[in-house]
């Protein structure tokens, strides 16, 4: 790996949230002696990141992804442990490392004033981050070409559905070139085809920038198309880290076999009912021979289908698995 430019070490985030009790008396205690109870978010989280790598940080809702997120990208200072980005701590928010990263949250990919249109936005925004005039009109021209945003420019932001408000987002994020960008959720909400014109957009970019990307999805296209890496951690704790095919291979070993059959046939043990005669076998790799074989022989088939599980059902297999919080 190249030099990091993120490097996590023993990182940890515990929050103090208020314990509230039932009952008017008890409100009316909390008014003077608050109770609280602390909450670990992360635990011992470690990871380095090389400059220009592509990394996806999975796990289920409530896994910390977000925390981790918000101290990588210097808004969350950690309760223990270091993090550095680019050579420094981003809780210090120093304005020369703020115009080296972005940070990009597909709840909220657009700020800014609602009612200036989307060019007056950019345009400040390479005002705000102190882009050069030349080289600010190279990288806004790149973006609206890359990003299709021609027919957007002189609509205000308001007016913007979230498509476009996200691929807007993710220019305003990129127009002054920053080196680290994390990327929070960038195509949740999405219809099918905006998503993969994001994934896109965020392949071309990286390849072409160099630069350094955490992807935080819980659509696993997302991952498995832009990060060869992922981070997987799970209650807080870190329990991967590696490839995705690797992290998958281990619960991958099962294929599904899928059949149509006729109206008077028996469905086979265990099959799942998809609807119109079509049944679901989940079938150890091994066994899918012989389990086809006896399918044929003693059901009537009408048609029938082999493939492995989707990545979706994989995954959550895997956050099952290690629900158990790692020590």
């Amino acid at each position: 790996m190249t030099s990091p430019g993120i490097d996590v070490r023993d990182l940890s985030m515990v929050y103090r949230v208020p314990v509230r009790e039932a009952g008017v008396r008890a409100a009316i205690r909390s008014l003077w002696q608050r109770r609280t109870r602390e909450v670990t978010a992360l635990d011992g989280i470690g990871f380095q990141v090389g400059a220009g790598e592509a990394v996806g940080l999975i796990g289920p809702n409530g896994a910390g992804k977000t925390s981790l997120m918000k101290i990588m990208a210097g808004i969350l200072r950690p309760t223990g442990g270091s993090v550095r980005v680019l050579g420094r701590e981003p809780f210090d928010r120093h304005p020369d490392h703020l115009r080296r990263i972005a940070l990009v949250r597909g709840s909220q990919p657009l700020g800014g004033a609602p009612e200036l249109t989307v060019m007056d936005s950019l345009q400040y925004q390479g005002l705000v981050y102190d882009v050069a005039a030349g080289q600010l009109r190279r990288n806004l021209a790149e973006l609206v070409d890359l990003l299709d945003l021609g027919g957007l420019l002189e609509r205000q932001v308001r007016a913007l559905s979230l498509g476009e408000r996200m691929r807007a987002g993710l220019a305003m994020a990129l127009v002054y070139r920053p080196a680290v960008l994390f990327l929070d959720e960038p195509t949740i909400g999405l219809d099918v085809s905006a998503a993969v014109q994001t994934r896109r957009f965020l392949r071309r970019y990286v390849a072409q920038t160099g630069a350094t990307m955490i992807l935080t999805s819980h659509y696993m296209a997302d991952v498995a198309e832009l990060c060869p890496r992922v981070v997987l951690i799970n209650h807080g704790a870190q329990v991967y880290d590696g490839s995705l095919p690797e992290l998958t291979a281990h619960v991958g070993r099962d294929r599904l076999v899928e059949v149509v059959l006729a109206d008077d046939a028996e469905p086979p043990a265990g099959a799942h009912a998809l609807g119109d005669g079509r049944y679901q076998l989940s079938v150890a790799r091994d066994q899918v021979p012989d389990t086809v074989g006896r399918l044929l022989a003693d059901t009537r088939v009408l048609d029938l289908g082999i493939k492995e599980a989707p990545l979706d059902v994989l995954m959550d297999e895997i956050y099952r698995r290690t629900g158990t919080r790692a020590r």
